[in-house]
């Protein structure tokens, strides 16, 4: 298949619309392919940030505690270009999913913001967001379009300590609440739709597969197929826009 193609039938469609409509209840996870349509870089891969900038000199903890400023000069690009974008229309096509009770979360490796952007609630970031920064002295929460970012590393005006992006750093832990939530919410959905990840990285790859032990279908959209396409239920090969565009026409029918 062509980057850019699809490879699944209408019919296929049709029958994933049915199953989750009949199901409810269900939990989203997404990696970066979601978000590729928006204009956001992937950070690994052809393209991908990380071959710009090495990950262990710049967004690792200890080096960003070592040389602030060094790592600020590649947070600041890769900060200001997620705050350019816009959710596309799979994004708005979850969000649409949980209004009406199909979708009841989404569980995210991206630290884009894009799923509350388009209007989605119920969100778990595994790995933060870097539209967010928050003080190591005072722990002080900012939006990045509150912080001036022409002087690195950025300072907190309260009590002038270092800001850092609120994600998730090499060397650093998921967060303990976004992995307990997530696991709750894999032990008692009734379907999991996972879309541009290949669901490879821990903890996240395990998520779809303690849904599966209770019987919950796997649905995968990807534009090619991973490591979980055989666990999958459904696999509909094709990009995440595309997809849950189509999807969502069909559960509208539905409902």
């Amino acid at each position: 298949m062509c980057p850019g193609e699809s490879n699944f039938t209408p019919g296929e469609v049709k029958n994933v619309a049915a199953e989750l409509s009949s199901r409810k209840d269900a939990v989203v996870l997404t990696g970066a392919g979601i978000s590729v349509a928006s204009g956001v870089k992937p950070f690994r891969g052809k393209g991908g940030l990380w071959e710009k900038y090495d990950p262990y000199e710049v967004a690792h903890i200890e080096s960003f505690r070592r040389n602030p400023k060094k790592s600020w000069e590649a947070l600041k690009e890769i900060i200001e270009a997620v705050g350019q974008v816009d959710p596309n229309s799979a994004h708005l096509a979850l969000a649409r999913m949980e209004e009406l009770g199909i979708v009841r979360s989404v569980i995210t490796q991206n630290v884009d913001g894009l799923h509350q952007a388009a209007g989605s609630k119920n969100v778990i970031e595994f790995h933060g967001n870097t539209r967010r920064l928050s003080c190591l002295g005072c722990s002080r929460g900012f939006t990045f379009e509150e912080v001036d970012l022409d002087e690195l590393p950025p300072r907190c005006p309260d009590c002038h300590e270092i800001l850092r992006p609120a994600a998730v750093f090499f060397g650093e832990a998921i967060p303990h609440d976004a992995l307990v939530q997530a696991r709750s919410e894999a032990e008692n959905c009734n379907a999991v739709l996972v879309v541009g990840t290949s669901a490879v990285v821990e903890p996240a790859a395990s998520l779809p597969l303690i849904a599966k032990r209770r019987g919950v279908p796997i649905i995968e959209v990807n534009p090619e197929s991973s490591p979980l396409t055989k666990q999958a239920d459904y696999f509909l090969q094709g990009n995440a826009e595309d997809v849950l565009s189509q999807l969502l026409e069909k559960l509208v029918v539905y409902e």
